[in-house]
């Protein structure tokens, strides 16, 4: 049985290789969408094609809904969207594939029912199938190459639909193990390289030295330092020391 995670239904309209059909699953798969319905595939369903290059979403369309046509699809809902590459003198709003992904989490979440037609590879949906949608979904790609492969276009709008309906983070930091160093371990290692500097004559001329301070604790501040790599540094200054004091 489909996951019980409300979630939109991406339907495929007439899809023609069953290739297409297993990656658009995975990709759906891959961002935890499995509400697939199939519109009258060329091949006919089930397809061996479509199993084999499914890989492990396989499950995915097993449970696929099959219908014959569009009208059927999308019957149950009340936003539909169509993905397109060409406006076709159809009076819509268009939606990026964020946006669109952001309308759909917001009308699911107040009980709503959400599908995103996919045309066929050849052609893309027909104007008798835009006209059943609500809205558009428009990529912004190169205009001299706006087609897209179908399972590229599920892919985007199952991308953006987790982002639009769960917390991502924008970025991490993998600490393999390595803590973060305090900023007393920081403080510690900032006076111990100003000492060791000092005596060096590093700070040149003498008018200059509390800019030149105040420039190297900025400096230590700003690295996002581990407490190996505090160490690290501590060793690095200790060493040089130790082969100056034996020259």
């Amino acid at each position: 049985m489909p996951s019980e995670t409300r979630q939109p239904a991406f339907v495929l309209v007439r899809p023609q290789m069953g290739e297409n059909i297993g990656a658009a699953s995975r990709a759906m798969w891959n961002f935890g969408l499995d509400r697939m319905r199939l519109v009258s595939p060329r091949d006919g369903w089930p397809n061996p094609s479509a199993v084999a290059m499914a890989s492990g979403a396989g499950r995915l369309l097993d449970e696929a809904q099959l219908v014959e046509t569009t009208a059927q699809a999308v019957e149950d809902c009340d936003l539909v969207f169509a993905t397109t590459a060409r406006m076709r003198g159809l009076t819509k709003p268009v939606y990026s594939p964020e946006q669109a992904m952001k309308e759909a989490a917001e009308r699911i979440a107040q009980g709503g029912k959400v599908a995103v037609m996919f045309g066929p590879e050849r052609a893309g949906l027909e104007n008798s199938d835009v006209a059943l949608a609500n809205a558009l979904i428009n990529v912004p790609v190169n205009p001299e190459f706006p087609s897209l492969n179908l399972a590229q276009c599920v892919l985007l709008c199952a991308y953006e639909w987790q982002r639009a309906s769960s917390e991502i983070e924008a970025l991490r930091v993998e600490m393999a193990g390595a803590e973060w160093a305090s900023g007393i371990e920081v403080e510690k290692l900032a006076e111990h390289y100003e000492e060791r500097l000092t005596e060096a004559g590093f700070f040149f001329p003498e008018h200059k030295a509390e800019s030149m301070k105040l420039t190297l604790r900025n400096l230590w501040s700003r690295m996002p330092l581990t407490r190996e790599d505090v160490k690290t540094l501590h060793g690095v200054m200790r060493q040089m020391v130790r082969w100056k004091e034996r020259g």
